[in-house]
């Protein structure tokens, strides 16, 4: 499958972009370095915004990365079906960009919170989680100070009867995120935001478990290469 092509986004202040990238290639495809300030997005099948503290997180988390030149890139490829994961900084990029719905705030208690959690997956429709069962528990690697998922009532309600909820927390909630939401999708499920991080789960030499490799196969089976 290499020749499967993922972009990673660099912002400054990303932590995560060369983790995530090797996730890509321990699934079998091929990492496409990708920097915010470029305007061509260079032909990939998909791309991945990773954590970190996009432009050290002023304003408000992704407030400034959601008006990137990448981002003015990405935003329509996405709106037209380009297969996208926000992990952590990257999911508060969507939502600050208005492909995901809701926000993501500080967590319960105001703390920072770096632990490994078990998360269900709840929506196995998307091209980032097509390799896992429904309903599947796995240990991921959670590392966030804003983290809660909040949204109104209307739209929670929309999420679940939509099936946008794309994971839930499920060895209590860490962070205090409404309805014990983890991920979310679009409504077309080519976009997912994922507060955890999968990318960190790939290998359990150097992490909790290899989990979170599912997601970056998967959408090596979900996407057609250009």
């Amino acid at each position: 499958m290499a020749y499967v092509r993922i972009g990673v986004v660099t912002f400054p202040g990303s932590l995560d972009d060369t983790d995530a990238a090797r996730a890509v290639r321990y699934a079998g495809a091929e990492p496409v370095r990708l920097w915010h300030a470029d305007r061509d997005l260079r032909g990939v099948d998909a791309v991945i915004l990773p954590g970190g503290f996009s432009y050290g997180d002023y304003l408000r988390c992704g407030a400034i990365a959601r008006f990137s030149p990448v981002m003015g890139e990405l935003i329509p490829a996405a709106q037209a079906g380009l297969p996208v994961l926000g992990i952590c900084n990257g999911f508060q990029i969507l939502c600050e960009a208005h492909l995901l719905p809701g926000a993501l705030t500080r967590n319960a208690g105001l703390r920072f919170i770096d632990r490994v959690v078990r998360v269900r997956i709840e929506d196995t429709g998307t091209p980032w989680t097509a390799d896992y069962a429904q309903d599947q528990e796995i240990s991921v690697v959670l590392k966030s100070g804003e983290g809660a998922y909040v949204a109104d009532p209307a739209t929670l309600a929309a999420l679940t009867a939509g099936g946008q909820v794309l994971a839930r927390y499920a060895s209590g909630n860490p962070n205090g995120s409404a309805d014990d939401i983890a991920g979310v999708t679009n409504q077309a499920g080519n976009v997912v935001g994922l507060m955890p991080h999968p990318e960190h789960a790939v290998d359990p030499l150097t992490g909790p478990s290899a989990d979170g490799l599912g997601f970056f196969s998967s959408v090596l089976r979900s996407v057609v290469p250009a």
